[in-house]
């Protein structure tokens, strides 16, 4: 079988350390300043659930709510993450 991606170190998650990412999850999308990276959680600093996008083109969220600690989501949830907005 063909390996489509190629592990490389730095990349990934790791790359995004100190960045707002948005986290698509199987229920929920997150999004937060990533502090913290293993093999199970990420750590997110200031963050937000977002209930609505809106346009994907705008600069903001159409509703996210603002969440009163920090929050650690396990990677087994997440579908697809990066810098959205």
């Amino acid at each position: 079988m063909k390996k489509l991606v190629e592990e490389v170190n730095g990349e990934g998650l790791d790359k995004l350390i100190g960045e707002r990412v948005t986290f698509f999850c199987l229920n929920y999308i997150y999004t937060g300043k990533l502090i913290g990276v293993n093999d199970t959680c990420v750590l997110l600093e200031d963050p937000s659930v977002v209930y609505e996008t809106g346009s994907f083109e705008s600069k903001s969220w159409k509703d996210a709510e603002k969440l009163p600690n920090n929050l650690y989501i396990q990677t087994a949830a997440v579908e697809s993450f990066g810098i959205v907005k």
